[in-house]
């Protein structure tokens, strides 16, 4: 299996940047495709990045376009990837998980949940009016 550990969650106020880091472990071989998700409470799970391991080609929801980035830093069986967010706004508040995906299939490059078979626990963002 495939095990995704987040870190670097925050409280900062709106204007202000985090840098998300997932570490993945286990086999390399099931994590064609890496994302970031968020969850505000009440709402359902969003999609925000996807890489792929592969190559590093990126997607992003058009919310998160010129603010988010999405990168990885592969070594062996390791990896960890990263999610840079700038100019942060209230509504981007909420429950970031890493998620990976067995093989890049159209849900996963839509960054779609159906698409990932591998989460993590999550890590608070909270960004203050």
């Amino acid at each position: 299996g495939v095990q995704l550990v987040e870190s670097g969650g925050g409280s900062v106020p709106a204007g202000g940047s985090l840098r998300l880091s997932c570490a993945a472990s286990g086999s390399a071989s099931i994590r064609a495709c890496m994302a970031w998700f968020r969850q505000a409470p009440g709402k359902p799970y969003e999609g925000v990045a996807v890489i792929a391991s592969r190559d590093g080609t990126t997607n992003y929801v058009d919310s998160t376009k010129g603010r988010f980035t999405i990168s990885q830093d592969y070594a062996h069986a390791e990896n960890t990837v990263y999610l840079q967010m700038n100019s942060l706004k209230p509504e981007d508040t909420g429950m970031y998980y890493c998620a990976a995906a067995a093989a890049c299939t159209a849900a996963s490059w839509g960054i779609r949940t159906e698409g990932y078979n591998f989460w993590g626990r999550g890590t608070q963002v909270t960004v203050s009016a």
